[in-house]
């Protein structure tokens, strides 16, 4: 489909390791003038559902500093744009929970939130885990609980669960299941 939008100019507001932000002088799609602000992620987003032969997953909890709130999800981190999307999701994965897998399936693409960031990220399915040791960041002070994944279903459902990633990648492998006939 063909865009709408005519960037006139782009200004960069800000820039960390992590992201830049731009502001963007556009003319709409009904032709007048406007402004854009557009977030760009310097990593991709990487979520992993660790999932063992019980059907137990792994939930990570940490203070989000952005929301001021404690959140738990899944296993997640940035991947640097130019890695591998499976050896970051491997990383993370080990080092939020200790666990490698021998089985892994992308199940997920996803857009965090397209109206203002171009964010884009990824959810894997990790099954036949071997356990290890983790291996923090020193940024995350982070807590581990191992649940069935049911209750992690029950989780999202009931908005204990509000990372859009956790809640798109739990739900996604409970279809999964489902089709599979495992659930």
């Amino acid at each position: 489909m063909k865009n709408p939008w005519k960037t006139i100019s782009k200004k960069l507001v800000y820039s960390n390791p992590w992201i830049r932000v731009e502001e963007h002088q556009v003319i709409n799609p009904k032709g007048g003038p406007g402004i854009y602000g557009q977030v760009h992620f310097k990593n991709k987003a990487i979520g992993i559902v660790p999932l063992d032969s019980n059907l137990n997953t792994w939930l990570i909890g940490q203070y989000r500093y952005t929301l001021e709130e404690y959140s738990w999800e899944i296993p997640m981190g940035g991947g640097p744009e130019e890695d591998n999307l499976l050896v970051s999701a491997q990383r993370e994965l080990r080092e939020e929970t200790g666990f490698s897998a021998s089985k892994w399936t992308n199940i997920l693409r996803i857009h965090t939130s397209n109206s203002v960031t171009d964010e884009e990220g990824f959810v894997f399915l990790a099954e036949d885990l071997t356990a290890g040791e983790t291996e923090f960041d020193e940024t995350e002070d982070l807590q581990i609980q191992r649940l069935p994944f049911m209750e992690a279903v029950d989780k999202v459902m009931n908005g204990e669960i509000t990372d859009a990633i956790s809640i798109a990648g739990i739900l996604k492998v409970e279809k999964i299941l489902r089709e599979q006939g495992r659930i």
